[in-house]
């Protein structure tokens, strides 16, 4: 299990479909389900931007 990841409280949906984000001291960024936090997906803090920015200029939207 990895240590030393700060959580950023959860973001939720309808229902209980919640996601957590958390970064740690060493530049990686983390993405798991609320609750499930030892079960995440990871990269680095740059890759965790560039996916928001894309997000927010809507690039995902089809999938709404």
């Amino acid at each position: 299990m990895v240590t030393g990841i700060t959580w950023e409280d959860p973001f939720c949906g309808e229902g209980n479909n919640c996601f957590r984000i958390g970064t740690d001291a060493a530049g990686n960024a983390y993405i798991a389900v609320a609750g499930q936090e030892e079960h995440f997906v990871t990269d680095s803090r740059d890759a965790l931007r560039a996916l928001v920015q894309e997000i927010k200029a809507g690039k995902v939207d089809h999938l709404l």
